[in-house]
């Protein structure tokens, strides 16, 4: 039924339907049960060690004879200058006071880059059937050895240019990603969280820019958003928020109960939480450090500040609650159920529009 099966011949599935790789949410369960229902499952594996990484796509393998698909982050070692961290220490001082928790930290983490030779050289032996990656693409070394390995590789891109700059790069797909889409925005460097582009906008332009196939995410919640994408150009879609609510996601019941009763204004895009931009829910937080535009600490670094007030904050207060714009179509059911639903909505909707 598909009017673009590329995307289907490229990752040898049978449904052009990304189950996006959110990091936590996205769970070995979730993966494979996308996967064995014709469609590609995702690993978020950004903040995984090594062995976390290895156990993860192992039991993925156990639970799944189909292709599916490894993510990592591209982002060199994070470092901050003294003067953004005391500026940021000032501004948070207030709300650690409030919350009982004494002074901020006054250090941040060393940490390694989202994407290494260790981690090269796992692929390599493990050898997923694909591997994306957000916030650019990794060295052209890693892109040779992974493709002569013969994995798919894919990233994703907020603008034209950077759709270009993936198919320079040897990128087999790109992932349009819009402005409505939950999570961090996977733009290839930081952008303040007033910039981006929709996905109605951003997928055609890309599509035309490109020749590589094209897959939009960001808004796209049931059968009449996958039609539209393929109206739009795209050869399949990225699903995120959509699965958050099925049972082998790993969201807590707090965040599912939050998601039942979720609206299409009430989250943000907001670098308050992780030094990068993000869409989350809507918090009192957020809203204040976004009254008044300054340097954050480096992306993963920013953390070190603002999970201590995301421990003990009311939701409302204080939430790094990672959704988008479309969460009120979400519906809770298992993932092959949902996936099952999904396409069946998008056969009514084509089967619609030819008798029209």
């Amino acid at each position: 039924m598909w009017p673009d099966r590329r995307l289907c011949e490229l990752f040898k599935i049978d449904h052009p339907i990304i189950q996006a790789p959110m990091v936590g949410p996205a769970t070995p369960e979730l993966a494979s049960a996308v996967c064995n229902m014709g469609g590609l499952g995702s690993l978020g594996c950004a903040e995984m060690t090594l062995e976390e990484l290895r156990v993860a796509t192992a039991t993925t393998r156990a639970a799944t004879n189909r292709p599916f698909n490894l993510n990592f982050f591209i982002q060199d070692a994070p470092k901050t200058e003294a003067a953004v961290l005391q500026r940021t220490r000032e501004r948070l001082r207030g709300w650690y006071s409030a919350l009982g928790l004494g002074e901020p930290p006054n250090e941040l983490p060393d940490l390694a880059p989202g994407f290494d030779d260790e981690r090269l050289s796992l692929l390599l032996e493990v050898r997923p059937a694909v591997v994306s990656f957000h916030f650019g693409v990794p060295s052209d070394a890693a892109i040779t050895a992974l493709k002569n390995a013969g994995i798919v590789l894919i990233s994703t891109a907020t603008t034209v240019a950077e759709a270009k700059t993936l198919e320079a790069c040897g990128m087999d797909a790109v992932v349009a990603q819009g402005w409505e889409a939950g999570g961090h925005r996977g733009s290839h460097k930081p952008t303040g969280p007033g910039q981006g582009v929709g996905t109605l906008a951003l997928v055609p332009q890309i599509a035309d820019a490109v020749r590589i196939p094209v897959i939009a995410a960001g808004g796209v919640g049931d059968g009449r958003g996958i039609a539209a994408a393929f109206a739009l150009g795209a050869s399949g879609v990225q699903i995120g928020t959509g699965f958050l609510s099925c049972p082998e996601a790993g969201t807590d019941e707090p965040r599912r109960a939050l998601l039942r009763k979720a609206s299409d204004t009430d989250t943000m895009l907001t670098d308050a939480f992780s030094g990068r931009s993000a869409r989350a829910m809507r918090s009192r937080f957020a809203e204040e450090m976004e009254r008044s535009r300054e340097p954050m600490p480096a992306f993963r670094q920013m953390y070190a500040l603002s999970e201590p007030l995301q421990d003990v904050a009311a939701d409302d207060e204080v939430s790094f609650h990672l959704y988008g714009q479309a969460a009120s179509l979400n519906r809770d059911l298992p993932a092959a159920d949902l996936f099952r639903l999904l396409i069946d909505e998008t056969a009514e909707v084509f089967g619609n529009l030819s008798k029209s």
